[in-house]
């Protein structure tokens, strides 16, 4: 999703999250990309891009592949303690547990271990931004992925959520 999977290049949410607030965004998502798997990049791309804040919204496709909800919650804690040593402020996006049935009845809702592991690690948390978008149809380009009107929601509530956590006038480095 971070990506862009669903809309043209450019309609990603981290794209226009750049537009509408001036920062100097990298997208790091990776299609069919894991929390398992980015923790094998998460360190190079600190070092490279040496964030001031780091959005993380990863969690989906370990879902899809039947992971445990533990070993999701596992590796992203790992992925923000490496965050948090490079100084990097933290924002973890909540990512809906999807299954095979809410796919087909258009129900999403967020997997509870993002609201776990944003209090046991006291990082801020944008939550129901993707789980409300995945139930319009007419935001989505399929059942897993939004499409380009789907992405300006996510942008805008994700540019909304960040204003009201105080994090939205950062300086772009």
């Amino acid at each position: 999703v971070t990506f862009g999977t669903g809309a043209a290049p450019g309609e990603d949410w981290p794209s226009l999250l750049a537009r509408m607030t001036g920062w100097r965004i990298s997208n790091a998502g990776v299609p069919g990309d894991t929390a398992e798997t980015a923790k094998e990049r998460i360190q190079a791309l600190l070092d490279e891009q040496q964030p001031a804040l780091v959005i993380i919204e990863l969690g989906g496709n370990d879902f899809l592949r039947r992971r445990s909800p533990k070993a999701v919650k596992d590796d992203l804690r790992w992925i923000i303690q490496q965050v948090r040593k490079s100084g990097a402020q933290i924002v973890l996006v909540a990512v809906p547990e999807l299954s095979v049935l809410g796919l087909v009845a258009r129900k999403a809702s967020d997997s509870p271990i993002y609201r776990e592991l944003a209090g046991e690690e006291k990082v801020a948390l944008i939550s129901d931004v993707f789980s409300d978008i995945l139930v319009h149809p007419e935001l989505c380009a399929d059942q897993i992925h939004p499409n380009a009107k789907g992405y300006q929601q996510m942008a805008r509530e994700i540019h909304a959520r960040l204003k009201t956590l105080g994090l939205a006038s950062i300086q772009a480095v």
